[in-house]
């Protein structure tokens, strides 16, 4: 006779939290195409910034929340499985825009293309900046003040600084450098590097605090309920 298969039990909250990251993995990519701007801020001036940094500080919260909740080992899978919903989304929508044809009667081919289709470059620079600015959030968010437990809200925001700014320069660097603006003069990397790093790091004081206590809190909640 054959066995049946062996059950495999995974916390409530794990298990929610792994599908909404699955989810904002993908669609941080598409609200990237629009930059979104934050207001005039005194001494800083008018900033501005990529939306998909809304979708990506949620993941920074989450794969956080896990590491305080099923530790640094679990929050690091879930990182790298983040990876497949990110190359299965970049494989489907590159052969959407350039295999795939469109109907006859379709007139926004052009405009499609346009705003979801990257290049080879930015796609790895996606995929870089993702994996080591995520691990980093991770490992820092585990380390500082001696790992679980402890001064939650500081951890996060702590380590969600340090790695959007590690973020931002792989990014920027990898899709930009040695590249021309529209003047054929070279990409200003250094300028983009600063506008996004300042617009960062408000989000990030803004959003982190209290998106990781409520994520923490509703875990325990959701793992505490039979």
């Amino acid at each position: 006779m054959q066995s049946s298969p062996k059950s495999v039990t995974i916390p409530r909250a794990l298990f929610v939290i792994s599908l909404l990251y699955g989810g904002l993995v993908v669609l941080a990519g598409v609200l990237g195409t629009k930059l979104a701007s934050l207001g005039h801020w005194p001494v800083l001036g008018d900033l501005a910034v990529e939306s998909g940094i809304f979708a990506f500080l949620m993941l920074v919260v989450m794969s956080s929340a896990v590491a305080e909740l099923y530790g640094q080992a679990t929050a690091n899978r879930l990182v790298r499985f983040g990876f497949i919903p990110l190359i299965v989304s970049m494989t489907l929508l590159s052969l959407v825009i350039h295999v795939v044809p469109p109907a006859p009667f379709w007139g926004d081919q052009e405009a499609f293309a346009r705003l979801l289709g990257q290049g080879a470059r930015m796609q790895f620079a996606g995929l870089c900046s993702y994996g080591i600015s995520q691990t980093l959030n991770v490992y820092l968010f585990s380390k500082l003040a001696g790992g679980r437990g402890k001064l939650l809200i500081v951890r996060a925001w702590i380590a969600s600084l340090l790695s959007q700014v590690v973020d931002t320069v792989i990014f920027i660097t990898l899709s930009f450098w040695g590249t021309v603006d529209a003047s054929g003069q070279p990409m200003p990397i250094g300028a983009i590097m600063e506008g996004q790093i300042i617009s960062k790091l408000v989000l990030s004081t803004i959003m982190v605090p209290p998106f990781i206590y409520l994520f923490v809190r509703l875990g325990r909640r959701l793992d505490a309920t039979r």
